[in-house]
């Protein structure tokens, strides 16, 4: 298992000089990890913006949730679909590298962004993140759909740094999707459950990288992942989380995937450009 080298920036030609060899090990592995990707001063804004909406007059009756189980005395907590309905989000998300980053490691021409997310451990939670891969959740099809995970505090295995199994995205499968809360609400047909990773992690390529605040991950949307939770007593283990899709992403509203903030008003095959998915970033002709 590896635990600390990612890309770093070549600083001498701007912030969003990824060489070649990180694209090259994205579409090999599905999943590279990018350092000091962002300036402090991003981090900190993102700091105060996910502590404001940690407070209850700010949470999504539907978007929000706390996944810790009862007695566990840390916090899980999870918001999506942000920076629609919050500008301090949205000008992270149209303003920053984000997009940027993600459209350049997927080589692609474009970046919609598909729905932003916080994910929130506390010191001394306990509940993990189980096995997933992400793509089966969601309602859409395409090779260039990426997560870009953005550490906001030093992240280690002890305050639950995430795990990726290198080179699942090329594995041809499709998972069953795994319900955070365990209540089987993303089932659908016609698709395999997961096989019990556990038990085979010795033949398994797994990697999990130390973090620093500013650093950040991305992986394919079907790269298998999981995280324990943060065992440490202070640190604490702040995302933010943004999903993104490149040329080839279409609509696929299939019953069982997650719902989104709302009908985006396109019909299954439709290329994903609507107000809900932008485009963010385009590749300079």
């Amino acid at each position: 298992m590896a635990g600390i080298h990612g890309t770093e920036f070549d600083r001498t030609t701007g912030p969003l000089a990824i060489p070649p060899k990180t694209i090259e090990d994205y579409e090999r592995d599905g999943i590279v990890c990018l350092r000091e990707a962002f300036d402090i001063s991003w981090v900190l804004e993102l700091r105060n913006l996910a502590d404001e909406m940690l407070t209850a007059e700010n949470r999504h009756p539907v978007q929000s949730q706390d996944l810790s189980k009862d007695g566990d005395p840390g916090r899980f907590f999870n918001e999506m679909f942000i920076w629609p309905r919050h500008e301090g989000f949205k000008r992270v998300v149209f303003d920053s590298p984000l997009a940027a980053i993600a459209g350049t490691v997927m080589n692609a021409g474009k970046a919609n962004v598909l729905f932003d997310q916080l994910l929130i451990k506390e010191p001394g939670t306990s509940e993990p993140t189980p096995w997933h891969h992400d793509l089966p959740f969601w309602p859409f099809q395409g090779a260039q759909i990426c997560t870009l995970w953005l550490a906001l505090d030093e992240v280690t295995a002890d305050s639950g740094a995430v795990e990726y199994i290198k080179g699942s995205h090329r594995w041809g499968k499709r998972y069953q999707p795994t319900s955070f809360v365990g209540d089987g609400r993303y089932q659908q047909k016609d698709l395999d459950p997961l096989p019990d990773l556990e038990s085979m992690r010795e033949d398994l390529d797994i990697v999990q990288f130390d973090m620093a605040p500013g650093d950040c991950t991305l992986h394919h949307g079907l790269t298998l992942h999981a995280a324990p939770g943060n065992q440490s007593t202070e640190q604490r283990r702040r995302a933010y989380v943004t999903r993104w899709g490149g040329d080839d992403v279409t609509f696929d509203p299939r019953d069982g995937t997650q719902p989104m903030l709302r009908d985006p008003g396109l019909k299954a095959g439709d290329h994903v450009e609507c107000d809900l998915w932008p485009v963010i970033w385009q590749r300079a002709k």
